[in-house]
């Protein structure tokens, strides 16, 4: 007699780390604040990547969000814009992208 068991396959969305903590000094994200600006008022020419997307190019894409958001929300980079708008502005630009589903803590 020949038995099998099934199990059904569910498939597993990967879940953001709510604990995830920009290892960057926030502080150093100011220099963003030009390139944010530049990016957002269609500057002529293309804006320098360096050194916003310097300072989070070593990072995972959460690590990214997380910094940027940081330095979004505490107004570092002394722009007031819509957050989930110009984090995305400013990550895809850098090469990176915030994770599916990723909302700024």
């Amino acid at each position: 007699m020949v038995s099998s068991t099934s199990i059904p396959l569910i498939p597993t969305i990967p879940t953001l780390n709510s604990k995830a903590k920009c290892p960057l000094d926030t502080l150093k994200l100011g220099v963003c604040a030009k390139l944010l600006n530049e990016l957002v008022h269609v500057v002529v020419g293309t804006p320098p990547k360096t050194p916003c997307c310097s300072l989070i190019g070593d990072l995972v894409d959460l690590e990214a969000a997380v910094c940027v958001c940081t330095a979004l929300k505490a107004n570092i980079l002394g722009i007031n814009l819509n957050v989930p708008i110009s984090l995305n502005l400013l990550l895809n630009y850098c090469g990176k992208n915030a994770p599916i589903g990723f909302q700024c803590p």
